[in-house]
């Protein structure tokens, strides 16, 4: 429509003058409309995108602090559980003064944990919570006297395990703690394996138990430490498969992890 105004009013008159301008003023003024917009557009683009990733971030942590807590909660009550079970089964004889000790050690220690999360939810100054140093493989036989403690024989076994990394030290110690709280809790005091070992470009870990012994009556927990680490470990790229073999249960685990060169 400009353009036929131009042809119309030809070269002559001060029309000729001043249409030009008006029409280079509204491109102008358009341009810079259009330029205002799309920036309008995008700075609510990107708070959108923040937001959203914030959401995603504080769902992460609050799933992360709910796994800790069911860990802390889980293992702790439940080994207590287990450990006054143990002391009336039949055949562990007059083990009351050891329980108690034994209970009232996994009490504390729960209660401390408990204490410690605790005061990390209630900061609100932004400052840095004291930090645990994260498990190796080196606390694999503390983590195993544990478990003894609340009944199962335990059996370990490492394979060629130099220089793997911590992240994949500490799926594994996640992965036996689990696995023989619940062999303390649904089979009692039998005999158990735990087997660490390298395939490839992997690390194993696999713990089996033998099954209940006679008389023991189960006590199980509320279902979510298999269904844990399974999403732990896959997330991480690795596989988990938790079974039953022949009278008694194994979990496998198998978490990518390269040699370091």
């Amino acid at each position: 429509m400009l353009l036929l105004a131009l042809l119309a009013v030809g070269r002559g008159g001060a029309a000729s003058v001043v249409l030009p301008v008006v029409i280079a003023a509204l491109a102008l003024t358009v341009t810079v409309w259009a330029l205002f917009h799309a920036r309008r557009q995008r700075i609510a683009y990107e708070a959108r995108l923040t937001a959203w990733a914030g959401e995603r971030a504080a769902q992460a942590e609050r799933l992360r602090i709910a796994r800790e807590l069911h860990d802390i909660v889980s293992h702790g009550l439940g080994l207590i559980t287990v450990r006054a079970s143990a002391a009336r089964y039949p055949g562990a004889g007059d083990d009351s003064p050891a329980a108690l000790s034994d209970i009232e050690r996994i009490g504390r220690q729960t209660t401390t944990e408990l204490r410690r999360m605790l005061n990390v939810l209630r900061d609100s100054t932004g400052t840095t919570a004291p930090l645990l140093p994260a498990e190796s493989l080196h606390d694999l036989p503390a983590i195993i006297a544990s478990a003894e403690r609340a009944g199962p024989t335990v059996t370990l076994r490492l394979g060629e395990i130099d220089d793997i990394s911590s992240g994949a030290q500490l799926m594994v110690c996640s992965i036996v703690r689990e696995a023989l709280t619940n062999t303390a809790r649904h089979a009692g005091p039998t005999g158990a394996d735990v087997h660490v070992r390298r395939d490839g470009d992997w690390v194993v870990a696999s713990v089996w138990d033998e099954g209940p012994v006679d008389g023991w009556t189960p006590h199980p927990g509320a279902g979510h430490g298999i269904e844990g680490l399974t999403e732990r470990v896959a997330a991480i790229g690795g596989t988990f498969r938790a079974e039953h073999v022949d009278n008694g249960f194994r979990v496998t685990a198998r978490i990518p992890e390269a040699r370091t060169s």
